[in-house]
């Protein structure tokens, strides 16, 4: 390893800790939750205990966000009557066996020293909850999904089977889903949260750098992928925040690739989508390079609009802001874009899609050929996915989220949309652009904190401008796991 290197992994590595979640801050979420009902049973579900040896257990985001508590098989309920709330933890009994193979748990008596819930042991929640039931109070339910985009195919879950023996013993009781409460308070990062976020993304960062100087004709995607999972770890990331992306070539086409199996080859792009979790907090970092160390003209035009699109995105973010004024300002630099490309005939030209792309009669705009998603990106916490104040009206501080426009070229799109009057007109003007630029697939995506002191750019640390991106792929790296460089990528 270069010196230079050594000392920059070390200074990450020796960099202060992340501000951590006390307590407190835990004690004050569950306080904000249920400070709105009048009387009621709020019941919280943890993960459970994985039944397969990979991965190991992660807590459910809502569960870890009211209680920081990263053990399986958890209950949290709250009671709320007359004004007074008393709050119980539920975990397994501990077993000397079990432990003796998975480690040690926490003990119902040792909860309230170390998160400041009075425990019990699991074997009592069925009778506390059946004695909560006898008193007619409602029940708010935060359910145990994995993940709030597929919460809807997420059912048979440990708390939906547990509520439905409840309901059937006292079909009385009105359960209500309590998820909706949780999403404004995780929407607003707090200072600690924006401080776990900033080291996740910095160790991001540099493991982009590191598969800048790896990246090579011949290297497999999944060299790329060891190489930076492995620097997520050695920095301190506790996982991937996310299957990551290392897609090639064509695979650049499809934007939640993962199988991450393809050898690259000489003057193709590379689109590496990929970030480590920190203490539950995930970053979001993408980054496509040019496989042989330069950009050909034609993947450099594209590069250069989507680069363009997301500064243009970035200059409206403000407290009060709209996320549409910022659309729209990305969506004008691409359609601007595409037209001097030749991709688009104008901002207004439309063209007939497949079924599957449910165009109005009008047609579907021309501009959507290239682009799949908005110029914008999401939310960033205990999610990759996850809650802002701008999904329901204006940028705030306390939003941290991502900025990523994508242009993606695909010649078989193309040549696959129906063959009416509309289209072949079009073929006949934008056709050979199609060819230029066809297989070439960019995506430019950053993390962003909207604080006090204005808009932080978090993710600073990986090079994406042009020059900078060429530069840092003309250094070499230190070699990647198990020994030596991939395919031709020595002495590019």
């Amino acid at each position: 390893m270069h010196p230079s290197q050594t000392l920059l992994a070390l200074a990450i590595l020796a960099s202060p800790a992340a501000a951590q979640i006390s307590s407190a801050d835990y004690a004050a979420r569950r306080a904000a939750l249920i400070a709105p009902l009048d009387s009621g049973v709020v019941i919280a579900f943890g993960g459970v205990e994985p039944v397969v040896d990979w991965p190991p257990f992660f807590q459910l985001v809502d569960f870890q966000y009211l209680t920081g508590f990263a053990e399986s098989d958890a209950v949290l309920i709250m009671v709320k009557r007359n004004g007074a709330v008393t709050q119980t933890m539920f975990v397994p009994a501990r077993d000397p066996r079990s432990e003796r193979f998975n480690g040690p748990r926490t003990g119902a008596e040792e909860l309230e020293g170390k998160i400041g819930i009075p425990g019990r042991e699991l074997s009592q929640l069925r009778p506390a909850v059946d004695s909560l039931a006898e008193r007619s109070l409602p029940f708010y339910v935060i359910r145990d999904f994995h993940n709030g985009d597929y919460w809807a195919e997420d059912s048979l879950t440990r708390g939906n089977r547990f509520l439905s023996q409840v309901r059937e013993a006292h079909p009385w009781v009105v359960m209500h889903a309590f998820d909706d409460a949780v999403d404004p308070l995780r929407a607003k990062k707090s200072p600690a949260e924006i401080a776990l976020l900033r080291k996740a993304v910095e160790i991001s960062s540099r493991a982009h750098v590191e598969a800048m100087k790896a990246t090579g004709p011949g290297c497999g995607e999944y060299e790329i992928q060891a190489l930076m999972e492995g620097v997520f770890r050695r920095l301190g990331g506790d996982r991937p925040g996310y299957g990551s992306i290392v897609a090639s070539g064509p695979n650049a086409l499809t934007l939640h690739y993962d199988r991450d199996s393809r050898v690259m080859l000489a003057g193709e792009l590379i689109l590496i989508d990929a970030a480590t979790s920190y203490d539950h907090y995930s970053a979001d970092v993408t980054r496509t390079i040019p496989v042989s160390g330069r950009f050909t003209p034609a993947q450099r035009d594209i590069y250069q609009l989507v680069r363009d699109a997301q500064e243009a995105y970035v200059r409206q973010i403000k407290p009060g802001v709209g996320p549409l004024v910022s659309n729209d300002s990305g969506k004008r630099v691409i359609s601007d874009g595409l037209i001097r490309l030749g991709l688009i005939e104008s901002a207004a030209a439309t063209f007939d899609g497949p079924d599957w792309m449910h165009c109005p009669d009008a047609g579907c705009p021309q501009r959507g050929l290239y682009v799949y998603h908005g110029y914008g990106g999401h939310g960033l916490g205990l999610e990759v996915h996850d809650l802002a104040h701008y999904y329901r009206g204006t940028f705030e501080v306390g939003d941290v989220f991502t900025v990523e426009p994508g242009i993606y070229v695909s010649a078989e799109l193309f040549a696959s949309l129906p063959d009416t009057p509309r289209n072949q007109a079009m073929r006949q003007k934008i056709g050979p652009a199609v060819e230029r630029y066809k297989g070439i697939g960019v995506r430019i995506e950053d993390d962003y904190a909207l604080t006090d002191d204005g808009l932080e750019w978090l993710s600073k640390g990986a090079p994406r401008e042009v020059a900078e991106v060429e530069a840092m792929m003309r250094q070499r790296g230190s070699g990647l796991p198990g020994g030596g460089s991939c395919g031709a990528a020595v002495g590019r």
